[in-house]
């Protein structure tokens, strides 16, 4: 068993159905990787967690993939002080849909990332600054494989389960067609298998949100500083498409925000959605880089397995894992048909997949969100016995 594993295997427990405290740890990978496109980096970094315990034939194991504002933080605490655990702590840990006592769990941040993993952000040992847009596109196929040479190094033998929803999914889905014999599950949700003309519309507003800021400089801006005015535009247009109309409702309604009773036309803050939206600004760009930004929406703009492959069921022709594809009817950003098609093409492939419909009025973001129907069919999907009373084929 490699150190970093052993190290990290047994967490420490406060709470019954938690992880507990976890340390995030670095995999440097000192080889060459060359991107889709064909451009090379001298090597890399994977910053990633790990929870539960690597079984003896090392094959328990199930890797998250997480969307795009997300990272390999998604179950614990990193001090006792904080306040938020990660993204997926309702799912991950012991008991949960996740059990960490069953299975050894494992989360990166990807390849262009900026919560330690090596992306447009990190230094150009060739020019001792930040790369910016010297930065290699990245695709999601070079995530996958990053994250493969991460597998490796931990001495993972195959992959009980790919878990992940949005970008999430989308990983998942290519894991198994690029690694078939090592995957043996995959759960994709809230996910499509190419994005449609809407979705790169967003991107697109919020790319140039933060482009037409003067501070981008063309890509080129210290660490700390930059376009925050752009990239909070950016993701407070962005988490408008994560959520429904109806959960936005009855979340905020027209209430006003303090002294906003009045009908005076100012443009300072009135109604508590206004408020909501620019917090979430400001508390992204504390943690997220604009550059970032730039490369992960543009990758999963060119996200298009139909086009990649030839067909959707081309593209599903190698893989040999169980797929479950879950949709959310109030999901809007990528709607239920979306998901279905991913299953239907699976099954025209002769594949072993399933689908599943929940609903909820949550929006996109439902699959982050507490759900017990949800939580439910992960573990029964990962156990391999799902209820007769979940009828979660086509």
């Amino acid at each position: 068993m490699t150190d970093d594993v052993a190290d990290s295997a047994v967490p420490h427990r406060h709470t019954l159905g938690e992880v507990g405290l976890v340390t995030p740890q670095d995999f440097a990978h000192a080889q060459p990787f060359t991107f889709n496109s064909g451009q090379t980096l001298p090597g890399f970094t994977l910053r990633y967690e790990t929870y539960g315990t690597l079984n003896a034939t090392r094959d328990n194991v199930i890797l998250i993939c997480h969307a795009l504002s997300g990272d390999h933080h998604c179950a614990g605490l990193h001090t006792p002080e904080d306040r938020k655990p990660g993204w997926w702590n309702n799912l991950i840990g012991p008991g949960k849909a996740v059990d960490t006592t069953k299975f050894f769990v494992v989360c990166a941040n990807v390849l262009g990332g900026c919560q330690g993993s090596t992306g447009p952000s990190s230094t150009n040992p060739a020019t001792n600054q930040p790369y910016g847009l010297a930065f290699p596109f990245v695709t999601i196929i070079d995530m996958v494989r990053s994250q493969k040479l991460l597998l490796d190094h931990l001495g993972i033998n195959a992959l009980h389960a790919v878990l992940g929803g949005s970008m999430g999914g989308m990983l998942a889905m290519q894991f198994a067609i690029e690694y078939p014999a090592y995957v043996r599950r995959v759960i994709a949700m809230a996910t499509t298998a190419r994005e449609g003309a809407q979705a790169i519309a967003f991107n697109e507003v919020g790319r140039q949100a933060i482009m037409q800021d003067p501070e981008w400089n063309h890509g080129d801006y210290a660490k700390g500083g930059g376009p925050r005015v752009g990239l909070a535009i950016a993701r407070m247009m962005a988490h408008i498409t994560y959520v429904s109309d109806a959960s936005m409702d009855r979340k905020f309604g027209r209430r006003r925000k303090g002294n906003g009773t009045g009908g005076a036309y100012t443009f300072d803050v009135q109604f508590e959605v206004e408020s909501y939206l620019q917090h979430q600004g400001q508390a992204f760009i504390n943690r997220f880089d604009a550059n970032t930004y730039l490369y992960i929406t543009r990758a999963l703009d060119h996200f298009d397995l139909p086009q990649v492959y030839g067909s959707l069921e081309a593209a599903f022709a190698p893989v040999q894992a169980q797929t479950l594809s879950v949709g959310f009817t109030s999901d809007w950003l990528f709607p239920p048909e979306q998901n279905r098609a991913i299953t239907l093409a699976l099954l025209r492939a002769g594949k072993s997949a399933s689908y599943a419909e929940l609903t909820t009025d949550l929006g996109h973001d439902s699959f982050l969100l507490e759900s017990e129907e949800l939580y439910t069919l992960v573990r029964a999907f990962l156990e391999g016995n799902a209820p007769a009373a979940l009828d979660y084929s086509i």
